[in-house]
């Protein structure tokens, strides 16, 4: 096991993501339990290409010192990620990392070799927000992924996984001596942001033009072809309900392809593309329903966010929506490709606003399990796993 030296004042802690953005999206508990624990943070990314939106300021005043590098989400760009390999190994001897925490299937990859090839020895944590090979995936991303994954093992002190599936795949790979498999259910739930404000429906409804009584399906999700957004507009479109209006948060590479959809379609007094926001504890508020249909998550945090505004979700079955969608009682699961489910699922809420509010009651119970505050003590206490 390797241990790290609690007598030196300056323990220093590296986060690795392939995404600029990431932190301040998804760590924020990661980075104030070590803190806590006495550690300097240094954060690398690509922060010329964010995903998310973040403020480099705030992450200063924070105390987070970043590190820009070169590096490509998808693990074959070899060129781009050598030099991010080099980049890191280099940063890990100059600041002698003590502690490498990397995140995303790339930063995984770079800062796992990355504490190996600096010959600083850190110790090496690798969260897995989802990995790409899982029941049902496509041959090949078992091929790609898989192979990668268990290489890169043999470099990680400990695998943090945040579902089921994925943290029983985890423990049949072979860990660096005494390195061990830990399962955090999701990244925590800011109930102090996203909490039911029913004063805020009217006004953001009127800001979206959504009328008092249309019926509003929202979803927040990157467009691309996981997030699997034609299927609930295909499912609208079938309904053919003037009524309902669907707001989709988000950016990426399809949303000319969707736009084009909905236009071709004659859904665009219904439904709009609202691109980045953040702002979707208020945008949650003007909602009926949260419509979530990934073909894979490894957890998927939008969801738990809309549970937490006590609304619904329509969600796509997988083994991230496992961990939190109990269909029937806080929301309607739906197999991933049938429009039909959907359309079900859509008329089942706007006909039976009984249904809704009893499933907006239990959305809002079950959410509480996986709190900000829950998921911080989980990670206490996984961090002091490293002093073993």
């Amino acid at each position: 096991m390797v241990t790290i030296d609690r007598e030196d004042s300056m323990k220093k802690a590296l986060i690795v993501s392939s995404t600029g953005g990431f932190l301040s999206q998804f760590l924020e508990n990661d980075v104030q339990v070590l803190q806590e624990n006495g550690y300097e943070i240094h954060y690398a990314s690509d922060f010329d290409n964010p995903v998310y939106a973040f403020n480099p300021e705030s992450l200063r005043n924070a105390g987070i010192i970043m590190h820009q590098i070169v590096l490509h989400k998808k693990p074959w760009h070899l060129i781009k990620n050598t030099k991010g390999l080099i980049q890191l190994s280099d940063l890990i001897k100059k600041e002698n990392i003590s502690l490498v925490h990397c995140h995303n299937p790339v930063g995984g990859m770079l800062g796992r070799l990355a504490g190996f090839c600096s010959g600083k020895n850190p110790y090496v944590i690798y969260t897995a927000h989802g990995f790409h090979f899982f029941k049902g995936a496509p041959k090949a991303y078992w091929l790609i992924f898989y192979p990668i994954e268990r290489f890169l093992a043999r470099f990680t002190d400990m695998i943090i996984t945040i579902n089921k599936e994925d943290y029983k795949r985890a423990c049949t790979f072979n860990l660096r001596k005494g390195g061990h498999v830990e399962l955090l259910h999701g990244v925590g739930l800011d109930t102090d942001r996203f909490h039911p404000m029913p004063e805020l429906r009217k006004a953001v409804r009127e800001e979206l033009g959504i009328p008092d009584k249309g019926f509003h399906i929202v979803t927040a999700a990157e467009l691309n072809n996981n997030k699997n957004h034609t299927v609930v507009l295909e499912a609208i479109r079938s309904l053919d309900d003037e009524d309902i209006y669907y707001s989709i948060c988000g950016r990426g590479g399809k949303a000319l392809e969707l736009r084009n959809f909905i236009e071709e379609s004659g859904l665009s007094d219904n439904i709009k593309l609202l691109g980045y926001r953040n702002d979707m504890e208020r945008i949650l508020q003007s909602a009926d329903v949260f419509a979530f249909p990934s073909k894979r998550e490894g957890f998927g945090m939008a969801a738990v966010e809309a549970l937490g505004c006590a609304v619904p979700v329509i969600a796509a079955d997988n083994r991230g929506t496992r961990e939190y969608m109990r269909n029937g009682e806080n929301g309607i699961v739906c197999r991933p490709n049938e429009v039909r489910d959907f359309e079900k699922a859509i008329s089942t809420f706007k006909s039976n606003p009984d249904v809704r509010d009893a499933y907006s009651k239990k959305a809002l119970e079950l959410s509480n399990i996986f709190s900000k505050s829950s998921a911080k003590e989980t990670m206490r206490e996984i961090y002091s796993k490293i002093q073993q």
